[in-house]
């Protein structure tokens, strides 16, 4: 195979690999939900997330190294596809950031992340007030 060939047979592979990677949507609305992994040992049975049916067995340091969410959100992945992702998520208002690992599905047309990581980026208390944070969201690598 010519040594151009070659370079687009990698080209190709890298972007299918990484289909996810670079995906992002910004002013997205987000609630929260009531999962509290670190109160059920980070089990995806016993929270009922959709993913568990392909992620519950995941090692513990993969289930709790990043909080976790429901995504149903504009821009990405969607079922199976989505289960296992992380994004980087910041809140518009405040600029405040977190890592998460998509857990489950939604139908609010963003995200729902769990209350711990809610709070963490709900620096000034209006999300709380208002029921909701409205954030951008970037796919980015996992690390695992």
């Amino acid at each position: 195979m010519r040594p151009c060939c070659c370079a687009c047979v990698v080209l190709v592979c890298m972007i299918l690999v990484g289909s996810a990677w670079g995906q992002s949507a910004t002013n997205v609305r987000s609630t929260y939900h009531l999962y509290n992994p670190q109160q059920n040992n980070w089990d995806l049975r016993a929270v009922s997330a959709y993913c568990a049916t392909w992620d519950a067995d995941q090692p513990f340091a993969w289930r709790s190294k990043y909080g976790w969410t429901a995504f149903c959100g504009p821009v990405g992945p969607t079922g199976q596809d989505a289960c296992g992702k992380c994004l980087l998520v910041t809140n518009t208002r405040t600029g405040d950031q977190v890592t998460v690992r998509i857990v489950d599905q939604c139908s609010n047309g963003g995200l729902d992340l769990d209350v711990s990581v809610f709070n963490q980026i709900d620096t000034d208390g209006n999300g709380n007030a208002q029921g909701h944070l409205i954030v951008n969201y970037d796919f980015v690598d996992c690390g695992d």
